[in-house]
């Protein structure tokens, strides 16, 4: 596979076929055409808040600077001490059968987004969810590729947390996530299977018991980045659930610049929800964000090509990324800040 764009845009529309209409590959992957569609690729309820992720970073401009010597950038990051080719992370999401159209097996799915994204020099989050099958797949997959990932744990009540995140330290990956951003959600609720929301207490003591350092996902405000951080978290991600869990709430990047002000440094601040391209990449991390998550570019790439076709959609946002930073007079990753979005001051 070469990776380049002509190539992407027949990986769409092949993609397209291949969901049986459970994702429409829409030109533009804004939430409209797949409003309320949850169980399903959709927002929750009207869809305002997968449609807000997707315009409230459309709104955000970057200034163009052309007069200095970044012509090739560089985008190579760390990540909880693992050397990344890219700040562009894949997200966590589960169901094949229950939210896309059974493009493939949960096998192959899972199998394509680890193998993928080691190959393009990322990393990538597996699932839990109300089948065991999630779990166990991702404990199994990360063992085999030695640890080249990170399992993310639903917000289950505190003993089968633990339980699962201490299975997952024997897999030597380098952090567990757990979306908190998912309590409650309907998957986990029609399976008679608690999943939080837990209080400050209770998230304090389960993170104390876990070994790994343990990221929290879905932190949309400055006080629940404090408390976060208070509590023992390693690392934040800034995420609405992709607008599947709370209709009517604020998008991703919103509310990032809030938490990264919050957090001041103490813990990795990550995003995702909305991110389409290398550009919206850059755009996040000028916010502050250290590093993005994204989700459904992968997926078209993934249920056509499966690893390969993983591996040359993240190079291609890797390239649009590099591009967009080269245009914005940005050497490193390091060099990317507030400066480079107008009308935002520098941190």
């Amino acid at each position: 596979m070469k990776g380049n764009l002509l190539e992407l845009k027949e990986i769409r529309r092949i993609a397209r076929e291949r969901f049986n209409g459970a994702c429409r590959v829409c030109p533009n992957c804004n939430g409209r055409a797949c409003a309320g569609e949850m169980p399903g690729i959709g927002g929750v309820g009207t869809g305002s808040s997968f449609m807000a992720n997707f315009e409230s970073l459309a709104r955000i401009k970057l200034n163009l600077r052309t007069i200095h010597d970044a012509v090739a950038p560089e985008i190579e990051t760390t990540f909880f001490g693992r050397p990344l080719r890219m700040p562009i992370l894949v997200a966590p999401l589960a169901g094949m059968a229950l939210n896309m159209g059974n493009a493939m097996d949960e096998r192959e799915y899972m199998t394509g987004m680890i193998e993928g994204a080691k190959a393009a020099g990322s990393i990538t989050f597996t699932c839990d969810g109300p089948s065991p099958i999630f779990f166990e797949l991702g404990l199994e997959l990360l063992k085999k590729s030695q640890g080249w990932g990170v399992p993310t744990i639903k917000p289950r009540p505190e003993e089968t947390f633990v339980e699962m995140a201490r299975q997952m330290e024997q897999c030597g990956v380098p952090a567990v996530a757990t979306d908190i951003d998912a309590a409650g959600i309907v998957h986990m609720k029609r399976a008679g299977q608690p999943a939080g929301p837990w209080p400050f207490a209770v998230w304090e003591r389960t993170i104390s018991r876990v070994k790994l350092p343990v990221i929290l996902k879905g932190v949309m405000t400055a006080a629940e980045a404090k408390l976060a951080a208070e509590a023992g978290a390693a690392g934040i991600i800034v995420s609405n659930h992709g607008g599947r869990q709370l209709d009517g709430t604020l998008a991703s990047a919103d509310a990032l610049p809030a938490v990264v002000d919050a957090v001041g440094g103490r813990v990795p601040v990550l995003v995702d929800g909305g991110i389409r391209s290398g550009t919206d990449v850059v755009k996040a991390l000028s916010i502050g964000a250290a590093a993005v998550l994204v989700t459904r570019p992968v997926i078209w790439g993934l249920v056509v090509h499966g690893a390969p076709g993983v591996e040359a959609v993240l190079k291609e946002l890797a390239a649009e990324m590099s591009h967009a930073m080269a245009l914005c007079g940005a050497r490193t990753v390091a060099d990317v800040d507030r400066g480079l979005i107008w009308g935002m001051a520098r941190r």
